[in-house]
């Protein structure tokens, strides 16, 4: 047997896996962001014959492009979903934006989640962490345990690596798609998060992604404004013509001084 092929039986075997963990559950609300994990965990749900619904929570901290792409996600497997709205940005305790941050946004949610499921008759709440998260500095982790929240991706040993092939595999569009956290995750613990800085900055993003650039961060340190973008598209944003537009642009949302990371873009810089 090759290399090659044992990787696909192993994927095949977690695929198996999962969907057991599924049909056992018989139901559960799904924390549905629209991202990679949340949505091959939603179709694999919904293949599984369980009972299910997924639950996007919007708020201030969600772009709303990714608030869209959820949506349309949701309808392109074909199955319920329910919009609610989340108060992060009123929680002192969120917006003070400690190294524990995302503990209590992510402890708002699943307790949403939890009366919904109650209310409903839904058995589990569960979420899309896997197996990479629990190496990665995550509070929302430890709200998601204290809350008797599960992991069916995590429980069935999948990587993000596994979970696109999969979702490559099986034809969801998600497979290739770049990971977007929140946007509170562009703010340097004790930089207060507050809405007007966190739409300036969703603007600044969505306004380097008309000009090209996919994966990317605009990182918020006050009033200056960090851009991570990809090692190979370090230079074309150097270059004299672009550069201007991007500084007028940025200064004209409120950033008072613009930089480029010549390291380029790295998920979860601000962690280092």
């Amino acid at each position: 047997m090759t290399k090659a092929q044992r990787f696909i039986d192993s994927l095949e075997d977690k695929f198996d896996s999962l969907r057991s963990i599924l049909k056992e559950m018989q139901s559960a609300v799904i924390a549905f962001s629209g991202g990679v994990d949340s949505t091959f965990l939603l179709k694999a749900m919904k293949e599984s014959g369980s009972r299910h619904l997924a639950v996007t929570a919007y708020s201030e901290i969600m772009p709303r492009s990714e608030f869209r792409y959820a949506k349309d996600m949701a309808r392109l497997i074909g199955t319920s979903h329910r919009v609610i709205r989340t108060n992060e940005i009123n929680n002192p305790d969120f917006t003070k934006n400690s190294r524990e941050r995302c503990f209590y946004c992510k402890d708002e949610l699943f307790s949403t989640l939890l009366e919904i499921a109650g209310a409903v008759g839904y058995d589990f709440v569960i979420d899309g962490t896997n197996t990479d998260d629990l190496t990665d500095w995550r509070p929302g982790r430890e709200a998601a345990i204290n809350r008797g929240i599960s992991s069916p991706l995590v429980e069935a040993g999948l990587s993000k690596d596994d979970i696109r092939s999969l979702s490559k595999a099986t034809g969801l569009p998600t497979w290739s798609r770049p990971a977007s956290p929140c946007l509170s995750s562009r703010f340097p613990y004790g930089v207060e998060i507050t809405r007007d800085a966190l739409k300036r900055v969703e603007e600044s993003e969505e306004f380097l992604k008309c000009l090209g650039f996919n994966e990317l961060r605009v990182r918020s340190h006050n009033d200056m404004a960090r851009i991570e973008v990809r090692v190979d598209e370090v230079d074309r944003l150097f270059s004299k013509d672009l550069r201007g537009v991007v500084v007028g642009k940025l200064k004209r949302l409120g950033f008072k001084y613009i930089t480029i990371d010549i390291e380029g873009f790295r998920s979860g810089s601000l962690n280092e």
